[in-house]
């Protein structure tokens, strides 16, 4: 499939996938090593609530140290409450309704508009809800979520089919409405080195006010803990509601 830019887009290569856990065990290092130092730096939250949906074959543990370091920045961060992401079952909308309810009855406790951030497939999920609950919400982030892509230009498109049952193929109005992005302030974390998903996926093809894709350097597997991606997601997390501004535009 093409980019926007007419470019051509192809699964990421073996050897970036091959390279994945590697690169994710020292991006686990580095967080350790320096997270209480990027806390510290931080802005203080304001408490509102957040969001965090997981990736495929994954549940809230993989992704506890991003849910950790919102909730040391002061937010009320909370994973998704559906256990491991196994992917969508039976009709994508009614699948997505019952989701969509799920999480407004999250939302719903905290009495406040909610930022969700989602990774990988999770972002999928965080950017449908968007459309679903956008008045309840504050911004959607996504982390490595190829959005803009067909499942072939993925290397987990085998794991799909085996976890779900379902073809891993993308009809093309289900693939325009997935690059739609949500009536919010919308952010695509993404990076080039993703052994996972194509980086090309991860971006918008159109531009507006309230979409922003920002790169980091760093592995699919590891972008939950990478402190590139945590950095910008403190950043995200500190906007508000009524004044987002861009990444590019805070950090020029």
């Amino acid at each position: 499939m093409p980019t926007s830019a007419g470019l051509s887009i192809s699964r990421p290569s073996l050897n970036l996938l091959g390279t994945e856990p590697w690169r994710a065990a020292m991006e686990f290092l580095a967080f350790k090593l320096n997270h209480f130092k990027s806390e510290a730096l931080a802005p203080a939250g304001d408490g509102h609530p957040v969001i965090i949906f997981p990736g495929l074959a994954t549940d809230g543990s993989v992704v506890e140290p991003l849910r950790e370091h919102c909730e040391s920045l002061g937010y009320q961060a909370i994973n998704w409450g559906r256990g491991y992401n196994t992917g969508p079952k039976g009709d994508l909308d009614e699948w997505m309704g019952e989701l969509a309810s799920h999480t407004s009855d999250l939302v719903d406790r905290y009495g406040q508009p909610a930022t969700l951030i989602g990774w990988s497939l999770g972002g999928i999920y965080a950017r449908e809800l968007g459309k679903l609950l956008a008045p309840k919400l504050r911004q959607v982030i996504t982390i490595g979520t190829p959005f803009n892509a067909e499942a072939d230009h993925t290397n987990v498109g085998w794991l799909y089919r085996l976890l779900s049952g379902e073809s891993a193929a993308i009809e093309p109005a289900l693939a325009k409405r997935l690059r739609t992005p949500p009536p919010l302030p919308t952010t695509s974390i993404y990076s080039r080195s993703d052994g996972v998903v194509a980086w090309e996926t991860c971006l918008h093809a159109s531009r507006s006010r309230r979409v922003e894709d920002i790169e980091v350097s760093g592995s699919h597997i590891g972008m939950g803990w990478n402190p590139a991606v945590l950095q910008v997601v403190a950043n995200r997390l500190q906007q508000q509601r009524a004044s987002w501004q861009p990444y590019a535009a805070q950090t020029a």
